[in-house]
């Protein structure tokens, strides 16, 4: 990574004045959340350039839903959440890059940080599945580590996260974030998967067959 020239943000605690949080939107929420995540992934690149983040936001595997943004439309979520103290910019030698302080706003410890990008990233989880889905950006001791931290978000004025009503038929509850506004309790319907797909075809034909036959052998037509 170039030598960066020291950035704009404040050093000191005394220095960082905090800003009345609003909700963010979908767009200020992926960009946040892909800064977080970047930083632990590929730390030899971070700060990140625009382009570099505006293909994190856009990345097709473990993003939910899957988005594809402009650099301008990016541009404009950093414009915003630098204005909430969430994002700084730091001046390269060739290039301008940012940096999130999602940690030092929400005044949240690491862990609840890689919940909270994760949460953002992906969407509403269970404790089971973040606990697989934050290992690159922290490597929870079990799930009751991770229940812990949800539950801290819970209980935390404004809450910044929610446990959602379990969905019929699932053995766990999900979370939630709060960051980016309130989120629907309803649990969207699961796409078969191809193989599974393929096989539910599979029968259907059959049992065309089987009722062809059947109409066949009375002398039936359609």
């Amino acid at each position: 990574m170039s030598s960066t020239a020291p950035s704009s943000r404040p050093t000191t605690d005394s220095e960082f004045e905090r800003v009345s949080l609003r909700d963010l939107t979908a767009t200020e929420g992926r960009v946040l959340a892909v800064l977080v995540e970047k930083q632990h992934t590929v730390p030899d690149t971070y700060p990140l350039s625009l382009n570099a983040l505006t293909q994190g936001c856009n990345q097709k595997t473990a993003r939910d839903p899957v988005m594809a943004l402009s650099e301008a439309e990016v541009l404009a979520a950093l414009n915003e959440l630098k204005d909430l103290n969430l994002v700084f910019e730091v001046s390269g030698a060739r290039v301008t890059r940012f940096e999130h302080n999602l940690k030092r706003v929400y005044g949240v410890p690491g862990q609840a940080e890689a919940l909270l990008a994760v949460l953002l990233l992906r969407g509403p989880q269970t404790a089971a599945e973040l606990r697989l889905n934050t290992e690159r950006l922290h490597r929870f001791v079990d799930i009751s580590s991770v229940e812990g931290f949800l539950d801290e978000l819970a209980e935390r004025t404004p809450p910044l996260a929610v446990k959602l009503p379990k969905a019929p038929g699932a053995r766990e509850a999900r979370w939630a974030t709060l960051i980016a506004g309130p989120v629907s309790a309803e649990a969207p319907a699961a796409a078969p998967a191809s193989d599974e797909l393929a096989a539910l075809r599979a029968d259907v034909d059959a049992l065309k067959a089987q009722v062809a036959r059947l109409m066949a052998a009375q002398g039936w037509t359609e």
